[in-house]
C-alpha cells in the first residue's frame, strides 16, 4: 500500500501550519459570502424583471476587479512583504463585513448596495488570492512545495462543503444578518492566523524599481514578457483555462435560479448544492494529497477541464434533483482536479521573484467571468437556465478538444 501524503507538509513546518489555518478562515468565508449574496440579491429582486441576470451578475461583479487590480496586485506582491500585504487586507475585509451585517440588520440594503459591497470585496479577493498562493512557497522547502499546495488546496472544497451549508440554513431560519457576521469573524481570524506566520523560504526580487508608475508598470510588462518568453506553457495553460474558469464556473452562480426554477426548492438546497459540490472536490484533492500526483500533468489539466464541460451540459439537461447533486458534485471534483494540478504546474516552473505576477494574471482571467456571468444570466432571463447551461457546456467542450488534439506543449507536461 503507498504512503499516506497528505499532512507530511503540515506537520513539518510550523509556518504553512498557520498559513493553513488562514486559508482555511478565508475560504470558508468566501463560499459563506458566495452563497449569502446570490440569494440575498434573488431576495431582493424576486419582483423584478431582469432577477436571473441580477442574481448571476452578483457572482461576475466580485471577480470584475482581478481583471484590473490582478497584475498590478501581482506586482505589489512581488515587491513588498506578502504576509503584511495579506493582513492588511484581511483586517480591511473584516470591517467592511462588520458595517455590511448591519446595514442588513437594519433593513436599509437594495440591490445596488450589494453589488457595492462585491465589488469592493472582489478588489481585496483580487489581491490576497495570488499572494496566499505564493506565501505557500515561502514557507516550505521546494521539494515539499507540491504536497502543501495540494494539501492546502484541500481547504477550498472543504470549507465549500461547511460554509454554503451552514449559510444555508442560516439565511432559511434567521435571515442574512449572522452570514455576513460570520464572514467578518472569519476575516479577523485569517489576521490573528498570519500574525506569527514567517516566511523563511523567500527568495531573491527585484527591488531596484521605484514605486513610481514607471517602476511598477516596467515590473508589470516584465512579468508579462516572462510568462511570454521563459514560460510558454503556463500562457497556453491559462488560455486552457478559460473553459473551466470562465466559460463553466458561472454553473454556481446560475444555482439560486436553478434551484428555484427548475427544482421548486429554497435556500436551504441551495446550501446543499454548494456543499455537495465541495464534497466532491474534497475528496478529489484528499486523494491527490495522500498519494500525489499521476504523471502527465499537462494532460490531466486537459481531460480535467474536458469533464467539467461535459458536467456543465449535463447539468443543463437535467431536470431530476438527485441527478442535479450527482452533477454537482462530480463538477466540483473535475474543476477541483484542473484548478490543483493547474495550480503545481505553476507554482514548481516559476521563479519566487516572478510568483504573485503570475498568480495575478491567472487571477485576472477569472476577472473575466463578469463578462459570460452577465451574459448567461440575461440569455437564462430570455430563455431559460436550462437552455444556457447546455450552451456553456458545448463552448467548454470546444476549448478543451482543441487542446487535447492541437497543443503538445500542454499535454506532454510531466
Amino acid at each position: 500500500m503507498p504512503r499516506i501524503q497528505t499532512l507530511d507538509a503540515w506537520l513539518a513546518y510550523r509556518d504553512f501550519r498557520f498559513l493553513w489555518t488562514a486559508n482555511f478562515c478565508s475560504n470558508t468565508a468566501h463560499w459563506l459570502q458566495l452563497l449569502t449574496l446570490g440569494w440575498l440579491v434573488r431576495h431582493l429582486s424576486l419582483d423584478m424583471e431582469q432577477s436571473a441576470l441580477l442574481v448571476v451578475g452578483i457572482g461576475g461583479t466580485a471577480s470584475l476587479p482581478s481583471i484590473i487590480l490582478g497584475p498590478w496586485g501581482g506586482v505589489l506582491g512581488d515587491r513588498l512583504d506578502r504576509r503584511r500585504l495579506a493582513m492588511f487586507l484581511e483586517l480591511a475585509m473584516f470591517c467592511l463585513a462588520f458595517t455590511f451585517a448591519w446595514l442588513v440588520k437594519f433593513d436599509v440594503v437594495v440591490v445596488w448596495h450589494v453589488y457595492v459591497y462585491a465589488f469592493v470585496a472582489g478588489c481585496c479577493e483580487s489581491i490576497k488570492m495570488p499572494v496566499r498562493h505564493a506565501l505557500i512557497a515561502n514557507t516550505v522547502s521546494s521539494d515539499s512545495l507540491s504536497n502543501a499546495f495540494t494539501t492546502s488546496v484541500l481547504t477550498i472544497p472543504g470549507t465549500r462543503m461547511i460554509g454554503p451549508f451552514i449559510g444555508g440554513l442560516l439565511v432559511t431560519s434567521f435571515g442574512f444578518f449572522w452570514n455576513f457576521t460570520i464572514e467578518a469573524l472569519l476575516y479577523l481570524a485569517v489576521f490573528i492566523s498570519l500574525l506569527p506566520m514567517k516566511t523563511p523560504f523567500t527568495g531573491p526580487r527585484n527591488t531596484s524599481q521605484s514605486f513610481g508608475i514607471g517602476g511598477i508598470f516596467k515590473d508589470l510588462v516584465d512579468g508579462i514578457k516572462y510568462l511570454w518568453k521563459k514560460q510558454r506553457v503556463l500562457t497556453l495553460l491559462f488560455f486552457l483555462s478559460s473553459a473551466p474558469n470562465i466559460v463553466c464556473h458561472p454553473l454556481l452562480f446560475l444555482l439560486p435560479v436553478y434551484i428555484s426554477e427548475v427544482l421548486g426548492r429554497g435556500a436551504d438546497y441551495g446550501g446543499y448544492m454548494l456543499s455537495l459540490n465541495g464534497v466532491g472536490g474534497f475528496f478529489m484533492v484528499l486523494a491527490m494529497s495522500a498519494f500525489g500526483f499521476p504523471k502527465r500533468r499537462g494532460l490531466l489539466c486537459v481531460l480535467s477541464a474536458l469533464a467539467s464541460a461535459i458536467l456543465t451540459l449535463l447539468m443543463g439537461l437535467s431536470m431530476w434533483l438527485f441527478m442535479a447533486f450527482l452533477v454537482v458534485t462530480l463538477f466540483g471534483a473535475t474543476q477541483t482536479l484542473f484548478r490543483t494540478t493547474n495550480g503545481v504546474l505553476t507554482q514548481t516552473l516559476v521563479d519566487d521573484g516572478y510568483r504573485v505576477r503570475t498568480n495575478g494574471v491567472y487571477q485576472m482571467g477569472m476577472g473575466m467571468v463578469i463578462f459570460i456571468s452577465l451574459f448567461v444570466g440575461w440569455v437564462a432571463g430570455q430563455t431559460s437556465v436550462n437552455f444556457v447551461l447546455v450552451a456553456m457546456g458545448i463552448l467548454a467542450i470546444i476549448i478543451s478538444c482543441a487542446f487535447l488534439f492541437g497543443s503538445k506543449l500542454v499535454r506532454n507536461q510531466p
